[in-house]
């Protein structure tokens, strides 16, 4: 009986005629790191040998979100055997531990921080701190930020228009072994993520005042031809929120800021979801709707108003 390393090399194979080759190297960088010395030797991996590697690699440190990933691929091998040897589907029951789903939420800046923020960009304009003000009000992923050129920006219309994103990825051979890392320009994450988002306010006042003045093909984060890369900008990022005097917040923390400005003043679920290029409702709801102590006073406090 083939190990369960053949078989997955045979569904790396098998998945390269269906996904990006960005997705290929991001498999491959899983199966080699994480997957392949756990469970590369076994003839099959069962839902107890899942559950134990879930745990192992939370109690190494590793967040949540990767952990999910890889499992992911990792039942996907899986099926992928049961298949091959015309095997029964047994599906796997595995359970994350509470407190590390906890860890892992990604928090969001007050109204007060992101006036901070908002005040510095327009008060020391660059196209790098131009980007900042951009996420804060269209809740754009990094990668679709650094893809973003000029031509993607209707001034009047007010409308971006996301269509790419840029990411550094693990690359791979015609034998699908790993060769270090690439930079590529791709199509966005899913095809809910190809969305026009409507702008307006201080964002839409700098923009204008670019509009004239600006290559339609250059890249807005560095406005010249070559785009800079996520983790480059993240970098800087970083640098900037702790010269501000700001608490530590993942750059994705922008993202969910966007989302929880749009649920405090009223916004549908649904219509958030879209600004936000979501394929599903409950992504949404599960990742990004996380009512502060603020929000819930104002909650409450309606409710007994209401009451009276």
């Amino acid at each position: 009986m083939k190990t369960f390393k053949e078989l997955a090399h045979a569904w790396l194979e098998d998945k390269r005629k269906y996904v990006k080759p960005s997705t290929i190297g991001t498999y491959a960088l899983q199966m080699n790191k994480h997957i392949l010395p756990a469970f590369g030797d076994h003839e099959s991996v069962s839902e107890n040998d899942v559950q134990a590697f879930i745990l192992d690699k939370l109690h190494s440190g590793m967040n949540i979100k990767s952990v999910r990933d890889i499992v992911v691929t990792t039942k996907s091998i899986v099926y992928f055997r049961e298949k091959q040897l015309g095997l029964p589907h047994v599906g796997m029951r595995l359970v994350y531990p509470t407190h590390a789903m906890k860890q892992d939420r990604v928090s969001t800046l007050s109204r007060q921080q992101q006036k901070v923020i908002t005040d510095y960009v327009i008060a020391n304009f660059t196209f790098r701190n131009l980007g900042l003000l951009i996420c804060l009000n269209t809740g754009l992923r990094i990668g679709e930020l650094c893809a973003l050129r000029w031509s993607d920006i209707d001034v009047k219309e007010g409308v971006i228009r996301v269509q790419r994103t840029i990411q550094r990825v693990p690359s791979v051979d015609r034998d699908l072994r790993l060769k270090g890392t690439k930079l590529m320009e791709t199509d966005p994450k899913t095809i809910n993520s190809v969305r026009d988002i409507p702008f307006g306010g201080k964002l839409a006042q700098q923009l204008r005042k670019l509009n004239h003045i600006v290559c339609p093909e250059y890249y807005v984060l560095t406005n010249e031809p070559k785009p800079t890369e996520p983790r480059v900008y993240r970098t800087y990022y970083n640098a900037l929120i702790e010269q501000l005097g700001l608490p530590h917040l993942k750059f994705h923390g922008l993202r969910h800021t966007f989302a929880t400005r749009c649920i405090e003043v009223g916004c549908d679920y649904k219509t958030v979801s879209a600004l936000l290029g979501h394929a599903d409702i409950s992504t949404t709801l599960n990742l990004y709707v996380h009512p502060d102590m603020d929000q819930k006073r104002r909650c409450v406090e309606k409710m007994n108003k209401e009451l009276r």
